[in-house]
């Protein structure tokens, strides 16, 4: 396989398509290898407009998805990102090379292990790891200037909107198989919030994430 030209391919033929048109979004994507990051068996389908399988029944994210999502949180070297969700490591390094600092959770082990040595490998240094439960939210070294989560929840707790800093913004896929939506939440004062759907989509759930309350008669 060449590549190069499978990586070119990857951005002109299925990521601009998906109006990812920011130079810096996209110069990193010609540069960060997400080969690298992608499991031995399934090296040949890196740049596929897939999601790759990951141990634990997880998945790696579509490339079109990783790269929309990095787009609209719209990133800047001066802030803090909360990533719910470390799974191959790939998007974790994206954001990295975007923002000033990131703290990533996962609830397995060897995910944070692998992810771990291989952005230090790639001289990410301004990563923490963090392996727990996320489900119903992380306080953490809050509040954040950026949250992304990367497995979708029926609904988003309301704990996360509040470790939000105000401009913070998050991205979200929320629903249920076969209706969920990614969406943008932006912290605009103490207690308030804007929404905005941005398009509909697919992703499989947050471990643990719990369906919402429903009525009883």
């Amino acid at each position: 396989m060449d590549v190069e030209q499978a990586r070119f391919n990857m951005i002109e033929q299925q990521i601009r398509p998906w109006d990812v048109l920011d130079p810096q979004v996209l110069n990193l994507l010609r540069e960060f290898p997400r080969e690298a990051f992608v499991p031995d068996q399934y090296k040949a389908l890196a740049f596929v407009d897939m999601n790759i399988p990951l141990d634990h029944g997880q998945k790696m994210m579509q490339p079109k998805m990783e790269a929309r999502l990095l787009q609209e949180l719209s990133l800047t070297d001066r802030d803090k990102v909360l990533e719910i969700g470390t799974g191959s490591g790939y998007l974790t390094g994206l954001l990295a090379n975007l923002a000033r600092s990131v703290d990533t959770v996962d609830i397995f082990t060897d995910f944070i292990a692998t992810a771990r040595g291989k952005l230090t490998a790639h001289d990410l240094n301004n990563i923490d790891y963090f392996e727990g439960d996320a489900a119903q939210g992380w306080d953490g070294n809050g509040p954040y200037d950026a949250i992304i989560i990367t497995g979708s929840m029926p609904t988003l707790p309301e704990s996360y909107k509040l470790n939000l800093s105000m401009n913070g913004r998050l991205i979200a896929v929320i629903g249920q198989a076969p209706v969920m939506a990614a969406v943008l939440l932006q912290r605009l004062e103490e207690n308030s919030w804007q929404e905005v759907s941005l398009f509909e989509t697919s992703l499989p759930p947050l471990i643990n994430a719990e369906p919402p309350s429903k009525f009883v008669f």
